[in-house]
C-alpha cells in the first residue's frame, strides 16, 4: 500500500485491502467479502445510502475496481455494477445490517482465517459471546479500560446466509456491541470502522488476538500454521 487507504476511491482501497489480505492468507479462493460506504450530496440534498461491496465467486487477490457492485444500504438493491453478469456477494445481507444499526460505519470487512476458527473452538456451543483476552491490543478496538472484559458477539453457522444476517440483527436491535467486530462460528471474523483504514486496522487487531487465543488453547495445533 503505497497511499493511505484515505486517498483512494473506496473501490481502490477495497482493492488494496483484499490483495493484502489474500497474500496474508486470510481471503484464500474465493472467500471473504468487503465493502466501503458512500454517502454523497448533491447540490445540498442527500442521495441514497449506499455501499460498493466484491462480486461473488471472485479470488481476492486478483480484485480489479470493476469487481465491486454498488448496493443500497435499505433495501439491497444494485445502484450501480461495471459487469451486467456480477452478483453481489452471497454475504451482503450482513454488510447492510451493520451500515443499517451503525449509521457512522464507513466500512465492513470479512476474513477467513485458520486461527479465528481455532479461538471459536475453544469457545462453549451453547454461548453467544466470545471473550477477548485483557491485552494492550484490545485498545485498537476503542477499549480504552484498564483489564477490560469484553467479548465478540458470536453467532452460528448457517449456509442460509439471510439467516445469520437476521440474527445479527436482532441481537442488535436489543443492544449494540462494545466491540466493533463480530465472529460466525467456524466461518471467520466481521469488522467495521468509520474509515476504510479505520476497518483495516480493527481487522489486524482482531486477528492479533485470535492468534494469542488459538495458541493459547491448542498450542500444538496452532504452531502448525
Amino acid at each position: 500500500m503505497n497511499k493511505s487507504l484515505q486517498q483512494l476511491t473506496p473501490c481502490a482501497a477495497l482493492v488494496d485491502i483484499a490483495r493484502d489480505f489474500h497474500a496474508r492468507g486470510w481471503m484464500a479462493g474465493t472467500a471473504g467479502n468487503l465493502s466501503a460506504r458512500v454517502m454523497a450530496s448533491s447540490t445540498g440534498a442527500r442521495l441514497a445510502d449506499t455501499f460498493w461491496i466484491t462480486a461473488s465467486g471472485l479470488s481476492k487477490g486478483r480484485l480489479e475496481e470493476t469487481d465491486f457492485l454498488r448496493l443500497n444500504v435499505e433495501d439491497a438493491s444494485v445502484v450501480e455494477r461495471f459487469d451486467a453478469d456480477a452478483r453481489p456477494s452471497a454475504e451482503s445481507a450482513i454488510h447492510q445490517v451493520i451500515y443499517r444499526h451503525f449509521p457512522n460505519a464507513m466500512a465492513c470487512l470479512h476474513v477467513h482465517t485458520v486461527d479465528a476458527c481455532l479461538a471459536c473452538d475453544a469457545v462453549p456451543l451453547t454461548a453467544t459471546e466470545m471473550p477477548l483476552p485483557p491485552l494492550e491490543m484490545v485498545k485498537g478496538l476503542g477499549i480504552w479500560q484498564q483489564a477490560p472484559c469484553v467479548a465478540l458477539s458470536l453467532f452460528e453457522n448457517t449456509l442460509d446466509v439471510a439467516s445469520i444476517a437476521a440474527a445479527i440483527d436482532g441481537r442488535f436491535k436489543g443492544a449494540l456491541p462494545a466491540v466493533p467486530a463480530l465472529m460466525i462460528r467456524g466461518h471467520g471474523v466481521t469488522v467495521w470502522g468509520d474509515t476504510v483504514q479505520e476497518a483495516y486496522n480493527r481487522v489486524e487487531i482482531v486477528e492479533f488476538l485470535m492468534s494469542y487465543l488459538a495458541r493459547r488453547s491448542f498450542p500444538v495445533s496452532s504452531s502448525l500454521v
